[in-house]
C-alpha cells in the first residue's frame, strides 16, 4: 500500500514506509530518551546515576572545627565555630589585603574513568567594593571554583599545565547552561547573598569537560561546563586530584566588615573506588630491633610523610606488622597522625616516591591515634597486627599546604618492661605516581 507524504505532497515509493517517532529533549535543548540520558540525570561520563556513590571525603561542624581543615589567616583577620549554627565562620574587618584561607589537610582521590562530585555548602557576604570570595574544588595551582568578586560573580578554572598558572573566568551572564539570572532553563534567579549548595563534577582525563551548578529546590542546577576534549593540545589542569578550599580576601580597603560561612562538604567517586596504586615498604632491620628503654613510654618505630616537595601526592597506609622481642613481654602500639618526633632523619623511600619515611625517632609527643591494640613476646610465640585496604582514606597521609608542611603517621610502641625491643613495618599504597 502506498503511503502519502505530507512533508513533500507525494506517496512514497513501493516497499517504502514512512515511520513517525517521538522525540523528547531535555530543558537544554539537548535530545533524551531511555537510550540516551543526558543533562545532571548522568554523571561527568554520561552514565545514569544509579550506581552506589562512594564518599572519599565529608566535612561536617557540629561540636567544634573538625580538624580536617588547614587555615591561614592574616593578623587581623579571624574565624570561629558555631556551635549553634553548626558552621566555621571566616571574619575579616575593612583593612585592604586581609585575607582567610581553608584548604582541606587531604587531597582528594580522582579516579580515571569514574566522576568525581563535589558538593559545598556556604553563605557568602553580601557583594561589595574591594571583596573576593571563593569556594570551589581547587588549591594554589589548579581546580574549579565559584568566585564573587566586587559584584561580580563567575566560575572559574585554574591550571599550571601549561607551566604558570592561568584562569578562565566566566562571569554569571556569559554561563554556558543556565545564568540562573531568570531568564534561563530553570528560570530561576539565583541570591548569591543567601545559603548555597554548590555542585561540581569532573571528568578528568586530562581532557574531559567540568560541570558546574547548584542544588536549589531539591535539583541540581546545571549553570556551566568548561568543555575541553577536541579543543585543545595538552592537559586543562596538571591532575584532577585536589583539595577543597574556602578563601576571603580583601583586595582593597572596604566600607564595612565581612564575613563568609563555611558549613559542609562531600566528596563522591560515583560508582565506588578500588585501590590501585604502586605498593611499598619499610621495616626495621631484622638484626636491628628498635628498644623501649624506659616502661610505659611510647616511642616511635617507624614514620611516613609526603615529601614536602610533593605535597599533594595521595598515599594511604595499608598494613602494619609487628613483633616483640623478649620473653614474657607485653606492648601496647599507637598509630599516630601528626605527631612531634623528637630526632627524626627523614628518607626518601625511592627516587619517585612520594613519600619520606623514619626509622631513627627516639621520642613522640602529640598527635592524634588513629588505631591502637596490644600484643604479647614470649620465646614460643610472636604477633603480628595487620591493617586492612579496606580501611582506605581514613589512614591516608595528609598536610597542610598553606604551611608546605606534612603530617606524619606514626607507628609508636610502650612495652610493659624496660628495655624490651621490637621488630615493625609499615605498608602503603602510592596512588599518585
Amino acid at each position: 500500500m502506498a503511503i502519502f507524504n505530507s512533508g513533500n505532497n507525494s506517496f512514497q515509493t513501493h516497499n517504502k514506509t514512512l515511520f513517525e517517532t517521538v522525540m523528547l529533549a531535555d530543558q537544554y535543548g539537548n535530545r533524551v530518551g531511555a537510550a540516551n540520558p543526558t543533562g545532571v540525570a548522568v554523571d561527568a561520563f554520561g552514565r545514569s546515576r544509579v550506581s552506589t556513590p562512594l564518599t572519599l571525603f565529608d566535612s561536617s561542624h557540629r561540636f567544634h572545627d573538625n580538624g580536617l581543615w588547614a587555615t591561614s589567616n592574616t593578623s587581623t583577620a579571624t574565624y570561629g565555630h558555631n556551635a549553634n549554627a553548626g558552621l566555621i565562620t571566616l571574619n575579616l574587618d575593612t583593612t585592604a589585603d586581609a585575607e582567610i584561607v581553608r584548604e582541606t589537610t587531604k587531597v582528594m582521590s580522582y579516579q580515571p574513568g569514574k566522576s568525581l562530585q563535589i558538593l559545598n555548602t556556604f553563605v557568602m557576604n553580601t557583594p561589595k567594593t574591594n571583596l573576593r570570595q571563593r569556594v570551589g574544588y581547587f588549591g594554589a595551582k589548579n581546580g574549579i571554583y565559584l568566585e564573587l568578586s566586587g559584584n561580580t560573580l563567575y566560575w572559574v578554572e585554574r591550571s599550571l599545565s601549561n607551566n604558570s598558572v592561568n584562569e578562565t573566568r566566566v562571569a554569571q551572564s556569559d554561563w554556558n547552561m543556565d545564568t540562573l539570572l531568570g531568564d534561563g532553563p530553570s528560570h530561576i534567579t539565583l541570591d548569591i547573598t543567601k545559603a548555597q549548595i554548590q555542585f561540581i563534577d569532573v571528568e578528568w582525563l586530562g581532557l574531559g569537560t567540568v560541570r558546574c551548578g547548584f542544588v536549589i529546590d531539591g535539583q541540581l542546577i546545571h549553570t556551566h561546563s568548561f568543555h575541553h576534549a577536541n579543543l585543545i593540545d595538552a592537559t586543562y589542569m596538571t591532575t584532577g586530584s585536589l583539595p577543597v578550599r574556602y578563601e576571603i580576601k580583601n583586595t582593597g580597603t572596604t566600607a564595612s566588615n565581612s564575613t563568609l560561612k563555611q558549613v559542609c562538604t562531600s566528596v563522591i567517586s560515583e560508582g565506588g573506588y578500588e585501590l590501585r596504586g604502586a605498593q611499598h615498604a619499610v621495616g626495621t632491620p631484622i638484626t636491628l630491633p628498635r628498644d623501649c628503654p624506659s616502661a610505659n613510654t611510647f616511642y616511635p618505630i617507624i614514620s611516613i610523610r609526603l615529601n614536602p616537595e610533593k605535597n599533594d601526592g595521595i598515599v594511604i597506609l595499608t598494613a602494619l606488622s609487628m613483633l616483640g622481642v623478649g620473653n614474657n613481654s607485653r606492648f601496647n602500639w599507637q598509630v599516630i597522625t601528626n605527631g612531634s618526633i623528637t630526632g627524626a632523619s627523614w628518607v626518601n623511600a625511592t627516587s619517585t616516591s612520594c613519600v619520606q619515611y623514619d626509622l631513627s625517632g627516639s621520642a613522640i609527643t602529640g598527635g592524634r591515634t588513629l588505631a591502637s591494640g596490644f600484643l604479647t613476646s614470649t620465646t614460643q610465640s610472636s604477633a603480628s597486627v595487620d591493617i586492612l585496604k579496606e580501611a582506605l582514606f581514613k589512614f591516608q597521609l595528609e598536610r597542610d599546604s598553606l604551611a608546605n608542611t606534612s603530617y606524619p603517621i606514626t607507628l609508636a610502641v610502650s612495652s610493659a618492661g624496660a628495655g624490651d625491643d621490637v621488630l615493625a613495618t609499615l605498608d602503603w599504597e602510592e596512588i599518585s605516581r
